[in-house]
């Protein structure tokens, strides 16, 4: 018998849908969080691999020395006074000042923090906890100047991720490379213990070319204060705080935010997305345009190769 197949039944469903709905519904999480079993050979210790799939999130303290810290400091300082780099695409400023906010594709417009993403320290561990190849999905230096540095709202960064991006699957994760000390009291990192095994799918409506307001304030993609409130009753909220040259790992998955910086002391880090090679993005799960390459990137070519920071070359 001829059989004629509507290409819809073809294509699985989406294990992560978001946006479809008036209502905010919380999913499990259907894969794993870290990818490779442990050995004698892993970059961590056990302890640290069964706390970065509980809670997950790993804080690696001083993982780079304070020499590092001051060539990676002074590189930060001069990108964010060039005028030019100010001018760029790249460059978001806080909503009410034009103080810049982030740079992204950092990787891209400064050899040393090249260096910094696929410095051999943070490669060994990665790809143990991702279990494949890498490239850089997302990079970007994050300001937040004392008195005036602006919070984040609470939210995945796979949600937006899917949606917005087209990553299928949760194989991926930030690290964050602490540049100045973060305090409890200016604006640190916020996590949700666990929430990493839940997906929060939001409420519909997405506007057309998002991103150039939500990098500055995220209004869509992001939970309910009733989802919010019930991943913090099981989990609580914990601060990554932590001297300079210090890494925070967190899954791609785990919810997170920080509050405004009305203290005297700056806040900075380089942020890294690393996504596995096999995770690379498709067409996003939405009716939107895909995002520009400096903040989702698709041409990436070959997997990252390790090296070091402090390569002369």
């Amino acid at each position: 018998m001829n059989m004629i197949l509507d290409k819809a039944h073809l294509t699985p469903p989406d294990p992560y849908p978001s946006r479809k709905s008036s209502e905010v519904c919380i999913l499990k999480r259907c894969d794993p969080v870290v990818y490779s079993e442990y050995d004698a050979d892993c970059p961590l210790t056990q302890e640290q691999v069964e706390s970065y799939d509980k809670n997950g999130f790993l804080m690696l303290p001083e993982l780079f020395t304070q020499e590092e810290v001051a060539l990676l400091t002074e590189e930060m300082e001069r990108m964010r006074r060039n005028p030019m780099i100010a001018k760029r695409k790249e460059t978001i400023t806080e909503p009410e000042s034009q103080s810049v906010r982030s740079i992204f594709s950092v990787h891209q417009l400064s050899p040393l923090f090249s260096k910094l993403a696929t410095d051999q320290r943070l490669m060994n561990i990665i790809r143990f906890i991702l279990g494949d190849d890498l490239y850089i999905h997302q990079s970007r230096l994050n300001y937040k100047p004392g008195f005036r540095g602006k919070e984040f709202n609470w939210h995945s960064d796979f949600e937006t991720w899917h949606v917005e991006d087209g990553m299928p699957r949760m194989r991926a994760l930030s690290a964050s490379i602490t540049l100045t000390e973060n305090f409890e009291y200016n604006g640190p990192l916020m996590l949700v213990p666990g929430s990493h095994q839940y997906y929060i799918a939001c409420v519909d409506g997405t506007p057309e070319d998002n991103y150039k307001t939500s990098l500055k304030r995220q209004e869509y993609g992001v939970p309910d204060e009733i989802a919010l409130s019930t991943l913090v009753n099981e989990g609580g909220i914990a601060t990554a705080t932590g001297k300079p040259g210090s890494v925070i790992l967190f899954d791609c998955n785990t919810m997170h935010g920080s509050n405004s910086n009305i203290s005297p002391f700056p806040r900075s880090n380089a942020f890294f997305v690393y996504n596995a090679w096999s995770n690379r993005l498709e067409t996003p799960f939405s009716d939107h345009q895909p995002r520009p390459e400096y903040i989702a990137s698709r041409q990436a070519t070959a997997p990252l190769k390790a090296g070091s920071l402090t390569d002369p070359s």
